[in-house]
């Protein structure tokens, strides 16, 4: 699998914090958290699949573009995101020796962590 880093979403991801769209929650909220199958699909339909990728750090430019096959690494749920999957998705990049999406997802966590002043959702 030939995963890069999705550099949209990343800047995406970026200005959500910036813009406090963040869920201070546990690394074990993510299971709860992460949008079903069927929020995908709705979501999709409604956004379409550009604005599908930008809640994905991992792209496989080798998979079909309109598929979620091509995109990884989901990290909130199409309106905020979550320090949980963050911390999942970090966990994994980094199981699966995608280390430039790690580090991205690290430098993610650190600045929710930078920012905590805010009440846990």
């Amino acid at each position: 699998m030939s995963i890069e880093l999705n550099q949209p979403a990343l800047r995406h991801a970026r200005a959500l914090i910036r813009d406090g769209k963040v869920v201070r929650d546990e690394r074990d909220d993510w299971s709860e958290a992460a949008p079903t199958a069927d929020e995908e699909n709705s979501f999709i339909e409604r956004e379409g699949w550009t604005e599908y990728s930008h809640w994905h750090l991992g792209v496989d430019r080798r998979e079909d573009g309109e598929t979620k096959q091509a995109y990884s690494f989901p990290f909130g749920d199409f309106t905020r995101v979550h320090r949980s999957g963050v911390i999942s998705a970090e966990s994994r990049a980094g199981q699966h020796d995608h280390y430039e999406i790690r580090d991205a997802l690290r430098a993610l966590l650190d600045l929710i962590d930078k920012d905590d002043k805010g009440e846990k959702d």
